[in-house]
């Protein structure tokens, strides 16, 4: 067991380097990725892998700080000197260092990595903590033929540099190579405070291929938002097939304004979209309930869309616990959108929760998922995609699952994380 200054348990820090600036993205690190932050899918699996004895997020920008602290994340505010275009990753840990002496070894996971699963983190932390390591850092195994490259000019032709072209392997016959993915890497003070993030007795952790997506190299935002939804970590709780979804309607369904006439008449708008996505889900077998803090039930009636309904409700977490017990669910088997503080005890309870882009901050904040839309202007089919997105991932899992236990194979078995524990080591 690696021991700190001290004598006692060496302190595991994850560090997660968010810069406010980006030449690509403007805020990429907090852009909204299927629904979640980016910065928002490496904290949420560095907290739940439970190895770590704090988490910071390093960033020099209000907003990324703000992010950071909702997803339970503390925070070093970086100085200018080390937030420039060309600052370096390892200017920026040795800065975190200098001001947090109880640190011994960092966890410096990238935030352009939102595939990444607390399962990976724990066998790098056993790595580094129990089995002596003094680097380990994540790759990914390639099936990619390597030429020389020959340059405008150059009087001279490509060669090979892993393959003989007479005799070129088939995929399945030959291991491939490992390369560096970027997702982390682990270092003890001592080899950073040198100039090192590699180096001493190190390791490599080989991750899966479909876990291994860097948003700045790979692919683009919408592919990697289908990436995230197929391979992401949702959290610790498996996800459960969503049985019903109660919607709430001022801010949701509608914009949450209220027009009156002269004769005292109060009109509300709606978009028809959001009419289509309930139409989707009741199509889909999922049970769609409204809910509004007014009593707005001559408006339900002029819309004609044949939910139950509870309007003058006092206490919405009463009336969403009384449904869930009526239709025998679990907590998994719900899903809520919200937009107020009166939703947000509704939100933290449901397996699924949303709410639109013009939310409160505190519903946002409990939320699971934050639409583009705003409220009345398209979130409620937009939630509803999310959710057959979800119910995808279920179904996969499940046939997944299926096929393993037909075929006999063991359930929990990771070959990669087998190759990855050898490690690949040599002496400083």
């Amino acid at each position: 067991m690696e021991a700190g200054a001290g004598g006692s348990r060496a302190h595991l820090a994850a560090l997660v380097l968010a810069r406010g600036g980006s030449k690509g993205i403007p805020l990429k690190n907090i852009k909204l990725l299927a629904g979640v932050p980016l910065i928002g899918w490496v904290l949420r699996a560095a907290i739940d892998a439970g190895v770590f004895h704090s988490v910071w997020v390093s960033t020099d920008h209000d907003e990324i700080e703000k992010v950071a602290k909702q997803f339970g994340a503390q925070v070093h505010r970086r100085s200018p000197e080390v937030s420039q275009d060309s600052s370096t990753s390892l200017e920026a840990i040795k800065e975190f260092l200098h001001h947090h002496h109880e640190v011994d070894i960092v966890g410096n996971i990238q935030a352009t990595s939102p595939c990444l699963h607390p399962s990976d983190l724990i066998k790098v932390a056993d790595l580094i903590q129990r089995e002596g390591f003094d680097s380990v850092f994540s790759v990914v195994r390639r099936h990619q033929f390597r030429w020389s490259e020959v340059k405008k000019g150059e009087n001279k032709m490509t060669e090979p540099q892993n393959l003989n072209p007479a005799k070129r392997y088939r995929r399945q016959d030959w291991p491939g190579e490992l390369y560096e993915n970027g997702s982390f890497y682990f270092a003890k003070r001592h080899l950073i405070e040198k100039g090192y993030l590699q180096g001493g007795k190190m390791a490599y952790y080989e991750m899966r291929a479909e876990h291994s997506v860097d948003i700045d190299i790979d692919i683009d935002w919408p592919i990697a938002e289908q990436r995230v939804l197929s391979f992401g970590y949702f959290g610790k709780e498996p996800l459960k097939e969503v049985k019903l979804l109660v919607c709430s309607i001022d801010g949701c369904l509608t914009n949450g304004r209220i027009y009156v006439t002269e004769d005292q008449k109060e009109m509300v708008s709606y978009d028809y979209r959001d009419i289509v996505g309930i139409d989707l889900l009741k199509k889909r077998g999922i049970q769609v309930r409204l809910i509004s803090e007014r009593d707005c039930s001559k408006t339900l009636s002029a819309m004609q869309l044949g939910c139950i309904a509870k309007v003058s409700a006092t206490n919405k977490l009463q009336v969403l616990e009384d449904w869930q017990k009526d239709m025998g669910l679990s907590w998994k088997e719900v899903a809520y959108l919200g937009n107020e503080e009166s939703d947000v005890e509704c939100l933290k309870k449901a397996g699924m929760s949303g709410v639109p882009a013009d939310a409160c901050a505190l519903a946002q904040k409990a939320a699971g998922y934050i639409c583009k839309s705003n409220g009345g202007c398209g979130a409620v089919r937009e939630f509803a995609e999310h959710v057959f997105l979800l119910l995808e991932k279920v179904n996969s899992a499940r046939k997944q699952k299926e096929e393993m236990s037909s075929a006999g194979k063991e359930m929990g078995g990771n070959e990669n994380s087998r190759r990855g524990s050898k490690g690949l080591m040599k002496k400083e």
